[in-house]
């Protein structure tokens, strides 16, 4: 989608290019016309100079020469007439060896026609009946040097009105960038959410701003009061379950069961299978922590003590270890995260006898996530079985967890890869690509 400040300049360019076209064009009409209006008003004065210089002579209608203006007589001067009678026409001097349209209407006529030399001619034609005959005086003027001053005055209105739309744009752009930085603000601030760096948006925005800020913040304070309430009361479900879990095995391996082995047997697999996915459950709620929705994963703020809590949990004989790019941020959610590496760690320090790596590779079209440690690891025939729905090989003498199964479900949600290999130590390697967001 284009930007609002892209959308408010291209609307601005078309209004203004538009409007100013419109009036530009209707302002050269109009000045057009009035100043036809004014020379029409001069040609007929002129032609009724003519009509007065018309008497009546020994051979009947003279021309009486001296009440003619001078730029009749000049060849080209611009000005010329032609009057017409019953059986004859006469000319001004000014036409030289052309002729002067005769008009088929009388009144002025703006389509202007082309003169001597090419000169564009204004034309006006007027009727009268003088002497007992029937007279018709057309009169002309050069509209030339008018029609070159209004084609040099659109030039300069054009330059002109470029030169204001590119000031109006700039201060345009100014003051919208002006506006939008609250929007900015408040862009900046959502990508701090999304870094931990905050809890909410400031509330001291314009306005127009203040219902979609109360909006997230709302929904931002919602949230994250779901998470400590469910995390809560996992931890609290976990702890109420201890106790009851406890007697039920203390009961499964009392004597009492002895007539029964079968049935002590079944027991004590069903609660242990209870105890081991209830602990498991308990671990990735520590892990997780308390952390802000949406916050990024840092490296080396979160795999130090990731690694830490999980020596506490597996012993202090593992040797943890990360190897990760120096403040390298993975563009996912920090809790997801968190659930995909502490499923893989706990995963390798259950199996592993003493070594556990983590490595954060970061590539040009994306991350490869690397989880090894030297333990049985899995047969390659077995492989495909971790990821089957209900197949899982930590009950068996070797194998691994439950953790691989959810591993693969965030990683399928994010498009990734997850493969299953053979470590340097001879364990069981977990790589994870995923893509560049």
């Amino acid at each position: 989608m284009r930007s609002i400040q892209r959308r408010l300049s291209l609307g601005l360019i078309s209004v203004m290019v538009i409007v100013g076209l419109v009036l530009a064009q209707t302002s050269l009409w109009l000045f057009e016309v009035g100043l036809q209006r004014y020379l029409e008003a001069g040609l007929r004065n002129d032609s009724e100079s003519l009509l007065v210089a018309l008497v009546r002579g020994p051979q009947g209608l003279q021309l009486d020469e001296r009440h003619l203006s001078p730029a009749y007589q000049r060849p080209f001067s611009g000005h010329y007439f032609r009057i017409d009678f019953s059986d004859s026409h006469w000319r001004s001097r000014s036409l030289w060896d052309q002729e002067l349209p005769l008009l088929q209407h009388p009144g002025l006529h703006s389509n202007l026609q082309l003169g001597p030399g090419g000169q564009r001619l204004l034309i006006l034609r007027s009727d009268y009946r003088r002497l007992g005959q029937s007279i018709s005086i057309s009169v002309a003027q050069d509209y030339t040097p008018v029609s070159d001053s209004f084609q040099r005055m659109r030039q300069i209105g054009l330059g002109l009105g470029l030169a204001a739309l590119l000031l109006i744009l700039f201060l345009q752009r100014l003051t919208v960038r002006r506006a939008l930085k609250p929007l900015e603000r408040a862009r900046e601030q959502i990508a701090q959410l999304q870094q931990g760096q905050r809890s909410q948006l400031d509330d001291q925005v314009p306005v127009e701003l203040e219902p979609l800020v109360a909006q997230i913040n709302h929904l931002l304070a919602h949230t994250e009061d779901s998470l400590k309430r469910s995390r809560n009361a996992l931890g609290n479900l976990g702890h109420a379950l201890k106790t009851p879990l406890a007697v039920l095995l203390s009961l499964a391996s009392s004597d009492k069961l002895d007539d029964h082995p079968e049935l002590r047997r079944i027991l004590k697999e069903q609660l242990e299978q209870v105890q081991q996915r209830l602990n498991r459950e308990l671990n990735r709620a520590r892990l997780s922590g308390d952390a802000l929705p949406g916050a990024l994963f840092d490296c080396d703020a979160e795999l130090p003590g990731l690694l830490a809590t999980l020596n506490m949990i597996h012993g202090e004989h593992l040797a943890l270890s990360y190897v990760a790019p120096p403040g390298l941020q993975l563009p996912w959610d920090r809790e997801d995260l968190l659930e995909l590496l502490g499923n893989l760690l706990d995963n390798a320090c259950k199996w592993a006898d003493a070594e556990v790596r983590l490595s954060v590779i970061e590539r040009s079209d994306g991350f490869a996530l690397s989880v090894e440690d030297d333990g049985p690891g899995i047969p390659e025939e077995q492989r495909s079985q971790v990821f089957s729905r209900g197949t899982r090989l930590d009950e068996q003498t070797h194998g691994h967890g439950l953790g691989l199964g959810i591993v693969r479900d965030i990683v399928d949600t994010w498009g990734g890869l997850l493969v299953l290999g053979e470590s340097e130590w001879g364990g069981l390697k977990v790589v994870i690509e995923l893509p560049r967001r």
